[in-house]
């Protein structure tokens, strides 16, 4: 058997924290876990940007999400993984939405927090 390297253990670290990342960012868009709104939530918020049909959008940048995330994780298709479920990367459509979102809306932080 061959001995695990640090640099492997490193990349094997990051990949599933990312991608662990990704998919809860995902799943809060589809399901509403982790403080998320949900597909309805979602919507709402894609709609508020200017993004049309809402519910549409909501359900492609949560599977992009979510989908990218697990397959990152769990090493499956490593390459595009990551460019399907970082929204920057998707297209640009889902770059002018993160534009949008991250202007007015926090990521992860509770409405209490506020960016400085």
């Amino acid at each position: 058997m061959a001995a695990i390297n640090r640099r492997d253990l490193g990349l094997l670290t990051l990949r599933v924290g990312t991608g662990a990342v990704l998919a809860a960012h995902g799943a809060q868009k589809l399901l509403g876990w982790f403080g998320g709104g949900g597909i309805a939530g979602t919507a709402a918020a894609m709609e508020s940007m200017g993004f049309t049909p809402g519910r549409q959008s909501a359900i492609a940048a949560g599977l992009g999400e979510a989908g990218g995330g697990a397959l990152l994780a769990l090493g499956f298709a490593t390459p595009p993984a990551p460019a399907q479920g970082h929204r920057p990367a998707v297209s640009p459509r889902m770059k002018s939405a993160a534009a949008a979102k991250e202007a007015t809306v926090r990521t992860w932080l509770p409405a209490v927090h506020t960016r400085t």
